[in-house]
């Protein structure tokens, strides 16, 4: 039997929620401890900013028990706008029990109703081999793109968590390998 779910926009009594949530996926996901005077004024601010993206909360009993945010991204190829699907979050009590399916249901039949909106994209952390089984379950695909990022100097947002090991970049890899070779 399917667990009673109601799915909502998010307000901003939910900012605590979501930045909570954040927090948590980080720390599971990659051992960061995001800094909370950063991701509870970042939440707070796509709240404020409609035009820029929204959080979808799942509600059962009373509880919260996921969300996710949308943000846009224009396609100039397609004529239309890509949702990107991010701050994934299920709370582990309510995990393996369709609460992401029944969400990504509700962002399709949002985005049906949007002639806008060309599809969906998501990244995902590359060793989360449990959330990437649940996007393929979805009926997402890979592609062939790869996320290249590159922060202005001075952001901060997290700290590792104690006894994680620090994210190395590839170029970084490359260069300890020629010198433990060397």
């Amino acid at each position: 039997m399917a667990l009673p779910l109601s799915i909502r926009r998010a307000t901003r009594r939910d900012a605590a929620a979501l930045a909570e949530f954040n927090s948590a996926m980080a720390f599971e996901t990659e051992r960061k401890v995001l800094m909370p005077g950063v991701i509870g004024p970042g939440v707070r601010g796509l709240l404020a900013r409609p035009r820029s993206g929204f959080y979808l909360i799942a509600e059962t009993g009373g509880a919260i028990a996921g969300a996710l945010m949308i943000t846009t991204e224009w396609s100039d190829w397609r004529n239309g706008a890509f949702w990107w699907i991010q701050s994934v979050y299920v709370r582990p009590e309510f995990r393996r029990q369709g609460i992401y399916r029944r969400m990504y249901a509700h962002v399709r039949r949002m985005a049906a109703k949007d002639r806008a909106v060309c599809g969906f994209r998501l990244y995902v952390e590359r060793n989360n081999r449990r959330a990437q089984a649940t996007y393929d379950a979805a009926g997402m695909e890979r592609t062939r793109y790869v996320i290249y990022e590159q922060l202005k100097p001075g952001v901060r947002f997290f700290t590792q968590a104690a006894g994680a090991a620090a994210p190395s970049s590839p170029r970084r890899r490359a260069r300890k390998a020629r010198r433990t070779r060397s």
